[in-house]
């Protein structure tokens, strides 16, 4: 993972303390590193950097500002590492359903950055495997009712079996250069229509 050097983000209006983490990322063999000191349009700023990782870094932060960095992280499909000094329970909670990759309490110093950098990018990577596997079982699932559904109404409205109408569906997909999921949402769609 380190072998390419990667383009980070470092957020800090604390030029000192950002250059603990730059330090700390030259180190690690990451030179593509970009601050960002002013928090307003954060977000647009965050786009516009287009950052492989992205790194937080807050001395005291309240409620507004957190929610601000929690909104980051929700926003860009990027491992985030947020550094803070202190939290609560609430703050590290919010931080893990926000999609903080690392959230480290009062543990800024520079030999800590690579394997933090390395442990948040292999947290990120196996989260986003696994929404991606929640996202195809739940699409397959819902594939499958919607199968269902058009089958259902070949059946009543042909007369024929579960077997004639799954063929029938699959036999059109294949016709059209489609998925028999995507015909039968056209069937279902259609069939809706005409029921009105």
């Amino acid at each position: 993972m380190n072998d390419t050097p990667l383009h980070v983000l470092l957020i800090d209006d604390n030029a000192m303390r950002a250059s603990v983490i730059k330090e700390g990322l030259r180190e690690a063999g990451h030179d593509r590193v970009t601050i960002v000191t002013e928090m307003r349009h954060l977000l647009r700023q965050v786009v516009e950097a287009d950052p492989d990782v992205i790194f937080i870094d807050l001395e005291n932060p309240n409620r507004d500002v957190l929610e601000q960095m929690f909104q980051v992280s929700r926003s860009v499909h990027r491992p985030v590492v947020m550094f803070v000094d202190q939290s609560d329970k609430a703050a590290t909670e919010a931080a893990i359903d926000a999609g903080v990759s690392a959230y480290v309490v009062d543990g800024l110093r520079k030999e800590r950055v690579r394997p933090i950098l390395d442990m948040a990018i292999s947290r990120f990577n196996a989260f986003h495997r696994l929404r991606e596997e929640l996202d195809r079982t739940r699409q397959a699932l819902e594939d499958r009712k919607t199968i269902d559904k058009a089958k259902g109404i070949l059946m009543k409205r042909r007369g024929i079996s579960e077997e004639e109408a799954y063929a029938l569906l699959r036999k059109t997909a294949m016709n059209e250069s489609r998925r028999v999921a995507e015909v039968a949402r056209s069937l279902v769609t259609a069939a809706r229509l005409l029921d009105k």
